[in-house]
């Protein structure tokens, strides 16, 4: 994403909580600052894109050196996290009391898309700042979609976790009976992924489950707590998601056996690691 941004023009300033991996950027022509105050302190726009609500937090508002500190009233923050609605709304507000604006704008299509700059970009917040961000939106998304207030690009990417957690599992399990039952693998993909069975995880994952190797595009760990996300709006909303909860079931399988850091594929391998 940050590749992408350098290469449409925009002038970036980059932190990273790990200070070799802004290497590359600063050879590219970035500016590569201390702290996240530092990287903010001169930025009309902030981007942020890291794990899960604690950094979130940390990064924007906790820890020294927080961005809320470098930023300055009339700046806008684009969170590209996904976290809780409810940490967005948070975050919203006590950025809100320094005048900085802030958009939930989580982002869906893996490393491949961050890479190509066609990720599905969700998101939740005034219509006002979203024409604001576009311009760095249009460069990492090929689709920007708002949804409503703070909070709703957060519950859409909820919605996405739920059908990538429903077809990366369909997929594990459908070529675990194949494989049971003798047939060609990859001759079975390739007769039924252009029909009613087709999915994004059939064509782009199910080579690499068959070969049981797993190139990162998401992190099972990181998918996992996503879908503790959806688990707990469901339950906010009064929902029960049977087959949500029975794939984070597999996942906790998996990341108890040392496959948390895997890409989400690694579904089929719960076949191998299971009791």
């Amino acid at each position: 994403m940050a590749f992408n941004l350098l290469q449409a023009g925009f002038r970036l300033t980059v932190h990273n909580r790990h200070r070799e991996r802004t290497a590359p950027l600063r050879e590219a022509g970035a500016a590569v600052a201390d702290t996240p105050a530092e990287a903010a302190a001169a930025a009309d726009l902030l981007l942020v894109c890291v794990s899960d609500d604690d950094a979130v937090e940390a990064v924007l508002l906790e820890q020294p050196g927080a961005a809320i500190h470098g930023l300055r009233p009339g700046a806008l923050v684009i969170d590209c996290s996904t976290i809780s609605p409810a940490t967005s709304r948070r975050l919203a507000d006590a950025l809100a009391s320094r005048g900085i604006g802030y958009l939930d704008a989580p982002v869906t299509g893996g490393t491949e898309g961050a890479r190509a700059g066609s990720l599905s970009v969700l998101v939740g917040g005034e219509p006002a700042a979203l024409e604001r961000a576009r311009p760095v939106l249009e460069v990492i998304g090929g689709r920007i979609t708002h949804f409503g207030a703070v909070g709703a690009g957060q519950e859409a990417k909820a919605v996405n976790q739920v059908l990538v957690a429903g077809s990366y599992a369909a997929v594990a399990e459908a070529l675990a009976l194949a494989e049971r039952l003798g047939l060609d693998r990859p001759q079975v993909v390739e007769a039924l992924k252009g029909g009613a069975a087709g999915s994004w995880a059939l064509e782009h994952r199910s080579a690499g489950m068959i070969a049981d190797h797993y190139p990162l595009g998401f992190k099972l760990a990181l998918h996992r707590k996503d879908l503790a996300i959806a688990l707990a709006a469901a339950a906010d909303a009064d929902l029960t998601l049977p087959i949500t909860a029975q794939v984070a079931a597999l996942e906790e399988v998996l990341i108890s056996a040392g496959e948390g850091e895997q890409d989400v594929s690694v579904l089929a391998r719960w076949f191998r690691v299971r009791g």
